[in-house]
């Protein structure tokens, strides 16, 4: 008898790195749900529509809104394995940069700052709670790994940049999350990585390009391939116990850090 698939959830839903997740997660076999304040993007609607992943709207600030998403993606297709956090508070619901971005310090808006810490940090230690809730509360198949939750994170997770205070501040919070839940959820048998991406991510477009609203069109490999930013995912996911990663930092070969 077949064993049951592992269940997948990613929130944050995007072109970029949800999408190339959930479309590798679902090659390997597992159910994937994705969780989404705006489940109406084209992006997400076409993973639905060609590899069957399940779509959920979710505010990931809203902490009732994320308990609810865990009892309805376990309710749905069971209790998800793997857990990414794939928000970093810098997009409004409809897809644009906040303007808190690019702002001085004596100009950014107090209110806007709240808000990229909430729908950033905040959110994360929402998902990585209803995360841990579920897979410690779970039966743990082999070797006791109960389940992996990984947090992506950004170059503002070790550096905070000039006109980016608010951003540094919710990524410099991400990164203390995920290093107090891998102390804590470890020896449980919880693996919590922490993946922050050092470079500009060029996704695919129609026409086979790779390309990034800022940094433009990818050119010899000098931007982060989703695709393989997905498959270093799956493979924190696959590790070993005795070798467990918590922090991996991707760049591009060409990447001036």
């Amino acid at each position: 008898m077949n064993e049951t698939p592992e269940v997948a959830l990613i929130v944050g839903g995007g072109p970029s790195v949800s999408a190339s997740c959930a479309r590798l997660f679902q090659a390997d076999q597992m159910r994937v749900a994705v969780a989404a304040r705006n489940i109406e993007k084209k992006p997400l609607q076409k993973l639905q529509a060609d590899f069957g992943v399940h779509l959920y709207r979710c505010d990931a600030s809203d902490p009732e809104a994320v308990r609810k998403l865990f009892e309805d993606v376990g309710d749905d297709i069971g209790p998800p394995r793997l857990v990414v956090h794939n928000i970093d508070g810098r997009h409004n619901i409809d897809g644009r940069v906040s303007e808190i971005f690019r702002k001085d310090i004596t100009e950014a808006d107090p209110e806007l700052a709240l808000n990229t810490i909430k729908n950033s940090a905040f959110s994360a230690f929402l998902v990585g709670q209803q995360a841990a809730i579920s897979m410690l509360a779970g039966d743990t198949p082999g070797e006791n790994h109960r389940g992996t939750i990984i947090f992506t994170n950004a170059t503002a997770a070790f550096k905070g940049v000039p006109k980016s205070g608010a951003f540094a501040i919710a990524s410099h919070g991400k990164s203390g999350l995920a290093q107090s839940m891998a102390r804590e959820l470890m020896p449980k048998g919880v693996h919590v990585a922490h993946v922050p991406i050092d470079a500009a991510i060029g996704w695919e477009q129609e026409d086979g390009s790779r390309w990034h609203r800022l940094a433009g069109t990818a050119e010899d490999d000098n931007m982060s391939d989703p695709k393989y930013i997905a498959e270093t995912y799956l493979q924190i996911h696959r590790q070993h116990r005795s070798t467990w990663t918590f922090e991996v930092i991707l760049r591009p070969w060409v990447e001036n850090w």
